[in-house]
């Protein structure tokens, strides 16, 4: 038996969310897509497919009668309009899976802490930089402490709507946070960068650590591909670029404040986007809609697990 959810954001996200659930779910169902421009090319899409639309924000899908077949709601809007959402959804005791950078809830990763945060009642898919790196920084995390993690996400222009563009400041503050609560790092730092080539080029993130000086250089790189590959499992298109590169560093460190002898860990990923609705070039687009359905998925057996007991 599928379990009702809606998706509030008829955008690049929420659309190809909508169409990953109708696809590829066998235990979710789209109940509504929700959306504040009645024009959008997702609520048209939406409508095509047989499903419920409202262009009237989260109170329209409050009012549908489709609301009531609704046990949890993606919210792809942004982090302003995520906090209205959330508290309206809260009143109404729905389960959100947030992925806008408001992080309310507790970050979720999935391959990193998912099964920890599986009874809250809102959830944070961190941000697309977030989703591919902060994997890699708990992988390395894992076999060594991590001083010091800098991730740079690199997407196509193309593929960053007026959404991600409003929300960069909270992309880098949201991103640099979980890299440290999730991923370990004892201090994290976040770059985006909107690449305009054209044609459009794939999201590229690099991820740097600072580890010890004799860190287990063959543990860490097999760690790292592990982990690539169980990100893998729910996105596809998920691939390390080169080997896990290491090199000796002794150099200031202006995040630490202070001086760092030890050894670089460099490690080159690159996200293809699945093409449900988006070209592939948008994987930063894919990774966090593939996160939020693996997440929603998770979240859903969880509660049919303890109606059975």
């Amino acid at each position: 038996m599928s379990v009702g959810v809606a998706v509030i954001g008829s955008g690049n996200i929420g659309t190809d969310l909508m169409i990953k659930v109708l696809r590829l779910s066998g235990s979710l169902d789209v109940v509504a897509l929700v959306g504040i421009d009645p024009d959008s090319d997702g609520l048209a899409r939406a409508r095509r497919l047989g499903v419920a639309t409202t262009a009237d924000g989260v109170d329209g899908l409050v009012a549908m009668p489709e609301f009531a077949d609704v046990r949890l709601v993606f919210d792809a809007t942004s982090a302003g309009a995520h906090r209205r959402n959330n508290e309206i959804l809260q009143a109404h005791g729905r389960t959100v899976v947030d992925l806008t950078p408001a992080a309310i809830g507790p970050y979720v990763v999935p391959p990193v802490n998912l099964d920890a945060h599986l009874g809250e009642p809102n959830v944070n898919m961190v941000t697309c930089g977030g989703q591919a790196t902060v994997p890699v920084v708990a992988a390395v995390a894992a076999v060594a402490p991590v001083a010091y993690a800098e991730i740079v996400a690199s997407i196509a222009s193309r593929s960053a709507g007026p959404g991600t563009r409003a929300n960069i400041d909270e992309f880098t503050r949201t991103t640099a946070r979980a890299l440290e609560v999730v991923g370990r790092a004892g201090t994290g730092k976040a770059i985006i960068v909107l690449n305009p080539a054209d044609p459009p080029l794939l999201m590229r993130d690099t991820v740097y650590c600072l580890v010890a000086a004799g860190a287990d250089t063959g543990a860490i790189a097999a760690s790292v591909r592990a982990m690539v590959a169980s990100v893998a499992e729910y996105v596809p298109g998920y691939r390390l670029k080169q080997q896990v590169q290491f090199d000796p560093v002794d150099a200031y460190v202006p995040a630490l404040g202070d001086r760092f002898t030890g050894t670089q860990v460099s490690v080159f990923l690159e996200v293809s986007g699945a093409g449900h609705y988006l070209p592939a070039y948008a994987g930063n687009l894919d990774i966090m809609t593939s996160a939020a359905l693996r997440t929603a998925e998770r979240l859903v057996a969880l509660r049919a697990a303890q109606e059975v007991r």
